[in-house]
């Protein structure tokens, strides 16, 4: 197959590519973002660009040599036998070795798709941050959702604090006594999406400490706030202090929803830079965080990776190339030949002396002769030193070609490993959530029949929270292993 047709199959292949046959896809899919980034994005246009140009080096490559044309004139004509010699013109076109120029348009071959397969690199890597950034936002989004939620629950619970003490015996039938203040005891943050969730990381900290800190820490937060209150108000009805205390909740709910939309609008900036498009522009994601399907096959795996792989298709060509690079470096090592014309330019001499022998109709006639040339390496150690440079250079490529392969190999089952435990914690998580939201609707009728007090209320009621978001954190991972795991088998179709 010529070059030509070789290139335009794969520049065909590179248009289809981001059609995906199977997937619907609708204006703000995550389909559609894919295919708009691919479009748009500045920094992958740039690779395909160095592509496009890489290909216009094949047919340099495999042009003959430029004809030489010399001309010289004679400010003086010189006479000459036959007549006077004006002006005199060489033309000659030299020919490679055969099979230099085969050579060397192969070597421009592979170097072309060495740049294609660098374009397929940097595709690659840019859909991974388009996965990144939407699973990103959809986790902030769930969390969003979740305290939206929880922030329902705790308005719930401040009008049955509320009834309490409005009920006439509200003070002495909940049973609830305020706990002695004892010292803080912080557990450690949690961040669920990055910076902008360190508040919500310090409600998640709480549920995941033990009980007994977090029912100190509120003890004394609380009942500080409850003491300030009574010597505020001189004579608090009874129950009030519990008011309040949901009431501190909810403040800090309303605190963590206001963050995540500010860390919804960077995150949806860094997600349309990625596409090329305004900062502003509307970004449409899903109500809730899903765990994509996904069926792992090491075996499978490995050799897509070994035969899809960008970064091993970039060694392979590169070896390719510079193994056609010494098979050059040998045959430019051979003579050149050249074949050419001579043209001289003769003028007639006015009286021709008869006694030379010369015909009368020879004079001032014009000469055309043929011409063979041929160059002579003579110096051999310039071209044993290419022919040297190019075998280290394809045994470098080869070897950095095992050495990528192994990293990738690694890689794979490192990320096997992340996604397993992504997946136990998902498991984990959506089971202590049900728990938790179980042991809330419980807890909450024993406050109300006043077999509880408000600080197992609260105190469950973060915990389910908190699970809430860490599901949503391991849904989130989870997807992005995965597309990870496809990033190092190459992005051939955006279901793969």
């Amino acid at each position: 197959m010529k070059p030509y047709n070789l290139f335009g199959v794969i520049l065909v292949v590179l248009t289809l590519m981001g059609a995906n046959p199977v997937v619907a896809q609708t204006p703000d899919s995550l389909t559609h973002y894919l295919e708009t980034a691919a479009k748009n994005n500045p920094g992958l246009n740039a690779d395909f660009l160095t592509y496009k140009a890489s290909l216009e080096k094949v047919p340099q490559a495999g042009a003959w040599p430029d004809p030489k044309l010399e001309i010289g004139f004679f400010l003086k004509p010189m006479d000459i036998v036959g007549g006077r010699q004006i002006a005199d013109f060489t033309l000659m076109q030299m020919f490679p070795w055969f099979g230099t120029k085969k050579a060397a348009q192969t070597e421009a071959t592979h170097m072309a798709k060495m740049a294609y397969e660098k374009f397929r690199e940097t595709r690659d890597n840019l859909y991974l941050e388009v996965y990144t950034q939407w699973y990103l936002l959809s986790t902030l989004v769930e969390q969003l959702r979740n305290n939206r939620d929880n922030l329902q629950l705790l308005k719930q619970l401040e009008e049955l604090a509320l009834r309490r003490v409005s009920s006439p015996s509200g003070g002495s039938s909940s049973g609830y006594t305020v706990p002695a203040p004892s010292p803080v005891t912080k557990g450690s943050a949690t961040s669920p999406a990055g910076g902008g969730m360190a508040g919500m990381g310090s409600m998640g900290g709480t549920a995941a400490s033990s009980g007994t800190s977090s029912s100190s820490e509120m003890s004394f937060s609380m009942g500080s706030s409850g003491g300030t209150m009574s010597s505020g108000m001189g004579s608090a009805a009874p129950g009030m202090s519990d008011v309040l205390r949901v009431q501190l909740e909810i403040a800090e709910i309303e605190n963590n929803i206001e963050s995540i939309l500010s860390e919804i609008v960077a995150g949806k900036a860094k997600f349309n830079a990625l596409l090329n498009r305004p900062a502003g522009v509307e970004v449409i994601l899903p109500d809730s965080i899903t765990k994509v399907p996904f069926l792992f096959d090491e075996g499978v795996s490995l050799d897509e990776i070994e035969n899809r792989n960008p970064m091993l298709g970039m060694l392979k060509e590169e070896e390719l190339a510079y193994r056609a690079k010494g098979e050059m470096d040998q045959k430019m090592s051979y003579p050149m030949f050249g074949i050419g014309l001579q043209y001289m330019l003769i003028g007639e001499i006015a009286a021709a002396p008869m006694d030379q022998g010369m015909e009368p109709e020879m004079n001032g006639m014009d000469m055309v002769m043929p011409m063979v040339s041929i160059s002579l390496p003579l110096y051999r150690n310039k071209y044993k030193a290419q022919q040297r440079e190019s075998r280290f250079l394809w045994q470098s490529a080869r070897e950095k070609y095992n050495n990528t392969l192994n990293m990738l190999q690694s890689d794979l089952f490192k990320l096997k490993h992340q996604l397993d435990d992504a997946e136990r914690k998902i498991a984990l998580y959506q089971k202590q959530e049900q728990l938790a939201r179980t042991t809330y609707q419980l807890v909450v009728q024993e406050f109300v029949s006043a077999k509880s007090d408000l600080t197992n209320v609260i105190q469950v009621q973060r915990q389910l929270l908190d699970y809430q978001l860490r599901k949503a954190e391991a849904i989130a991972e989870y997807n992005t292993r995965v597309a990870s795991i496809r990033k190092l088998r190459s992005f051939n179709s955006f279901n793969n």
